[in-house]
């Protein structure tokens, strides 16, 4: 099961530092999700990192910085509402419904399907599945291995995901903490 790293929305002193740790720790992917910074701010981010590093990077508010640093990715949602005329990198898609879902998944690498679970980054951001929706999501095949979990993620809630047959995970707050790092290793 894949473990997929969001940064957090703000610009600090730390984020190079919690960028190459999650990397050094196996994190393969790292949404840079940076809603409440500029252009620069983020440029200057990844000016930090080199190119092996930079490649891990999906970009969620500045398309321009994916050619630019030669990133991974670019991530559709409210900020990025379209990918570039031509574009032929990895995709991936916010979704907050089973019929986006179905709707988008064979235009992207992958979605992320949210809330599962209250966040633990956004205050009264509460989860808009049951169990059972969610079970049945997966019996009808809507949750895959293109469908990844957003949400309140925590490395408890791994087992149960994985059983409803999502394809990964999505992290903020349960990632950013020694005990994140140390979970990380594990998995």
């Amino acid at each position: 099961m894949r473990i997929i790293a969001i940064t957090t929305p703000k610009v600090t002193d730390e984020d190079i530092y919690l960028i190459k740790g999650l990397i050094d720790n196996g994190i393969d992917t790292i949404h840079l999700r940076k809603p409440n910074a500029s252009l620069d701010e983020c440029r200057r981010l990844l000016s930090e990192l080199n190119d092996e590093q930079r490649a891990k990077i999906i970009v969620h508010d500045f398309v321009e910085l994916y050619s630019e640093f030669s990133l991974k990715g670019i991530h559709i949602n409210k900020n990025i509402t379209t990918l570039p005329d031509g574009y032929d990198g990895f995709r991936s898609r916010s979704c907050h419904s089973f019929a986006e879902i179905v709707k988008y998944k064979q235009d992207y690498d992958y979605l992320f399907l949210s809330p599962i679970f209250d966040s633990i980054s956004k205050a009264g951001y509460k989860s808009a599945f049951s169990h059972k929706e969610l079970q049945q999501a997966s019996t009808d095949g809507i949750i895959d291995d293109k469908v990844i979990a957003l949400g309140g993620i925590t490395f408890n809630d791994i087992p149960y995901l994985k059983a409803l047959n999502f394809g990964g995970v999505a992290m903020i707050g349960s990632l950013y903490t020694h005990q994140g790092l140390d979970r990380l290793k594990q998995h």
